[in-house]
């Protein structure tokens, strides 16, 4: 299985390909995804990358951290796992009987 990675501080042009495209000289990229808003189908300027095994992500991880791309210092880390989201909605108005 492979290694995903965080990549934030993207500009809002940077596309799948692109993503996918700077991180190939670093190894097998199995994946690479920019996430985009629901509504207005633009980048919201972060996306993810899953690399082949833990050796090519940290190589990507110490090549790309930091680095400028289009004007903007990239932000690479290893993904945390996603929170689970609550189920009751957005925090509300406390207890209701």
């Amino acid at each position: 299985m492979g290694k995903k990675l965080y990549v934030g501080n993207l500009s809002y042009g940077v596309t799948d390909g692109d993503l996918q495209t700077m991180f190939q000289p670093h190894g097998t990229v199995q994946s690479a995804q920019v996430i985009m808003d629901r509504e207005t189908s633009r980048s919201k300027g972060f996306g993810f990358v899953e690399m082949g095994n833990d050796q090519e992500a940290q190589g990507a991880i110490s090549a790309l951290n930091g680095q400028e791309v289009t004007g903007r210092a990239l932000t690479v880390s290893e993904a945390r796992p996603r929170e689970e989201r609550s189920s009751r909605g957005n925090g509300g108005g406390g207890n209701r009987y």
